[in-house]
């Protein structure tokens, strides 16, 4: 889906609401519709991510992402990677349950945060080919990645801890 065509579009309602202006209105109004492409462009995006997010709820094995390439938007829709049982943490004697992994990770509620994130082309195609494997979108793979990381940090701290 090319987003050129809705961006035109509001460009175009925004100058035609001009046109019954003076000319300073008309220059207002096409300055102001050329400044809000970009803006425009990432609402839009935005807007189909959450949908996709609301569709994937709903089809269970499957996942619904959206990425921009240049002005298009691509859809891949994926089938989702049987999850392996985890693995039982081995406890050690502490009597605090907020340095366990589990409650870190495993209850997380709240707000998604929107993070952007730059990375090489190479380094992006071999993330995309590793998300496509395991049947989630790029941003899940990413999000999954992070979460890895984050575990092992607090495992290593709590081994040297324990040390």
């Amino acid at each position: 889906m090319n987003l050129d065509n809705y961006v035109s579009k509001l460009r175009d309602d925004l100058t035609s609401a001009a046109a019954l202006g003076d000319e300073q209105t008309r220059a207002t109004a096409t300055a102001l519709a050329a400044a809000v492409e970009s803006a425009t462009r990432m609402l839009l995006l935005s807007a189909l991510t959450e949908f996709a997010g609301e569709v994937s709820n709903e089809l269970g094995n499957r996942t619904v992402g959206v990425r921009l390439d240049g002005t298009e938007v691509a859809v891949e829709v994926h089938r989702k990677a049987a999850e392996p049982e985890p693995e039982p943490e081995p406890r050690s004697d502490r009597t605090s349950t907020t340095d366990d992994l589990g409650a870190v990770f495993d209850d997380a509620t709240g707000d998604i945060s929107r993070v952007t994130l730059r990375l090489m082309d190479q380094i992006k195609s071999k993330a995309e080919e590793a998300a496509s494997q395991n049947g989630v979108s790029l941003n899940s793979w990413v999000s999954q990645a992070v979460k890895g990381a984050l575990e092992d940090q607090i495992r290593r701290s709590r081994d040297r801890d324990d040390s």
